[in-house]
C-alpha cells in the first residue's frame, strides 16, 4: 500500500498511534537522515583521498592528522547510526517500530520525532541510564 504524505504533514498525539501517515512520515525521515549521513560519509572518503600526509611542516602535519583522526571518528559514529536507521526501518516493516523493547508500551510521538531510532520508552531509557550511572560509580 502506497501512503502519500500531505505537504508540511506532521504527526500529532491526537491521531491514531502510528497510523499509515505517521508511519510513511517517520520511514521518510529515516530514509532522508540516512541519505544525508550516507553523503557526508562520501564527501570523507573524498577529502581523504585528496589530503596529503606528505606536509613538509610537522605542525601542519599534525594538524591535518588530528582533523583526519576527528573526521574519521565522526565518519565511524555515521556508520553506527545508519545501522541503526536501517533497524528502524526494518521495525516498521515487521510492525514493532514505536513501541518500547522493553516494556512494550508506545514509545510516544514526540519521542520519536526526537530520536526516530528510539528502541525504548523515556521511562525505560532513563532506568537504563540510571543503571549505567550506578553501575560505574561501582
Amino acid at each position: 500500500m502506497t501512503v502519500t504524505l500531505p505537504p508540511d504533514y506532521k504527526p500529532s498525539e491526537k491521531e491514531t498511534f502510528l497510523n499509515d501517515l505517521q508511519l510513511e512520515y517517520f520511514r521518510q525521515k529515516l530514509l532522508q537522515w540516512r541519505m544525508e549521513l550516507l553523503e557526508e560519509v562520501n564527501e570523507t572518503r573524498t577529502n581523504l583521498k585528496e589530503t596529503s600526509l606528505v606536509e613538509p611542516d610537522l605542525g601542519v602535519r599534525a594538524s591535518v592528522e588530528a582533523d583526519r583522526s576527528l573526521e574519521l571518528r565522526t565518519r565511524d559514529r555515521a556508520r553506527k547510526l545508519i545501522s541503526k536507521i536501517d533497524e528502524a526501518l526494518a521495525r516498521i516493516e515487521d510492525g514493532s517500530y514505536g513501541y518500547c523493547e522493553e516494556t512494550n508500551e508506545a514509545i510516544g510521538i514526540k519521542r520519536l520525532e526526537a530520536r526516530p531510532i528510539a528502541t525504548l520508552s523515556l521511562e525505560a531509557q532513563e532506568r537504563h541510564e540510571r543503571m549505567e550511572k550506578t553501575y560505574l560509580a561501582e
